[in-house]
């Protein structure tokens, strides 16, 4: 592959990366409403963490060049991401459904979760090992860029957005229609 045709498959896959990126975020917003939100909040802060240290602000030393099979390793640790919070936020509806508080939901959500979220995680921070020790050029690059989102994205879904949660909780915002729970539809 040429440069000119490599920079313009770079620039096609970072404008496809944004509106996914977008794209996933009204869906959030949509579906789970408060905690899409806070989901979307965490979402933005996963992506300055993961830029951050792949740009070498955090370990000077330590740069990753972004190939194509980088971008498409933060973008399946974006995936992922989000999906963590998808479980989270569903095993959340699922407690409001059952009849506890919001407050009582947050804590069982995150708590009935967990365990999933923590093993899709290993599996692939295990995978995206395995495929840094035994791959080469192309292949390490998506593993690095794969086992930094992945550990970033355990970060800021189970601990910011949990907090954040929380908060919301907190500040007295306890209607569960703005969990996703709607009495008509979901009783």
């Amino acid at each position: 592959v040429g440069p000119t045709l490599g920079s313009e498959a770079l620039d096609t896959s970072l404008m496809a990366a944004l509106i996914g990126i977008l794209l996933v975020m009204l869906f959030m917003l949509i579906v789970y409403r408060l905690p899409g939100l806070v989901a979307n909040v965490s979402l933005v802060a996963y992506i300055s963490l993961v830029t951050l240290i792949m740009a070498g602000f955090f370990f000077t030393d330590f740069r990753v060049t972004l190939t194509l099979p980088g971008i498409a390793g933060v973008i399946l640790s974006i995936g992922m991401a989000v999906d963590a919070n998808v479980v989270i936020f569903e095993r959340i509806k699922d407690e409001l459904r059952s009849g506890k508080s919001v407050g009582a939901a947050v804590n069982g959500g995150f708590k009935r979760a967990l365990t999933a979220v923590i093993d899709s995680n290993i599996t692939t921070v295990i995978a995206s090992v395995v495929l840094y020790l035994f791959g080469t050029g192309t292949v390490k690059s998506f593993a690095i860029t794969l086992f930094i989102g992945i550990v970033v994205s355990m970060l800021t879904a189970v601990t910011l957005t949990k907090f954040l949660l929380k908060q919301m909780v907190g500040f007295g915002i306890k209607n569960p229609a703005l969990y996703g729970v709607s009495k008509r539809r979901d009783a």
